[in-house]
């Protein structure tokens, strides 16, 4: 179900307040490890708020969980103090851990993996295929032709990227006799 523009009105003015409350308090540095907030999501009647938690460099993330929901009072008071005037009630607060940046470096470390392997495979052969240079730039199909960028070859790293300074050239890293 998607949320309702009072709801994200109310979650964003709680995530600002609580992002101050959290530096505020010493919150956001656990164990040497830096916790942010990383959104508010209101229930429908706005009676409940549900607080997702990134945690970076925190050694024993359910113990930094437990110190935020002991200090959830003194957490709830302050907000509480900052926003009497804008909200009917103060919601209650729950906290999660949101997993999110853990799950998305696992990814980048797999597809890394996968690049490398790839690029070892392809390295294997890539001597054979590129015995000739012609007069430009570019690589097509393992053959060097007068093109600007590397479309569909094979070879070296696979990291054929165009000059950023729009010259045409491209440079191959990983590989020798680059254009």
């Amino acid at each position: 179900m998607q949320e309702s523009k009072r709801q994200k009105q109310v979650g964003a003015l709680l995530m600002e307040e609580l992002s101050a409350i959290f530096q505020r308090l010493g919150l956001s540095m656990i164990d040497g490890g830096l916790i942010s907030l990383t959104a508010v999501k209101m229930t429908p009647d706005l009676l409940e708020a549900r607080i997702y938690l990134s945690m970076f460099s925190v050694k024993d993330v359910p113990a930094a969980m437990k110190k935020i929901d002991d200090r959830g009072w003194e957490i709830k008071r302050e907000l509480a103090s900052r926003v009497k005037q804008q909200l009917r009630r103060i919601p209650t607060l729950e906290y999660f851990y949101d997993d999110s940046l853990e799950h998305a470096d696992k990814m980048d470390a797999l597809f890394r993996k996968i690049n490398e392997e790839k690029a070892r495979e392809e390295g294997s052969g890539a001597d054979k295929t590129h015995g000739k240079e012609g007069s430009g730039a570019g690589k097509t199909h393992g053959k060097e032709e007068s093109g600007a960028g590397k479309t569909h070859g094979k070879g070296g790293s696979g990291a054929g990227e165009r000059d950023p300074g729009g010259s045409g050239q491209e440079s191959n890293l990983g590989e020798e006799g680059s254009a």
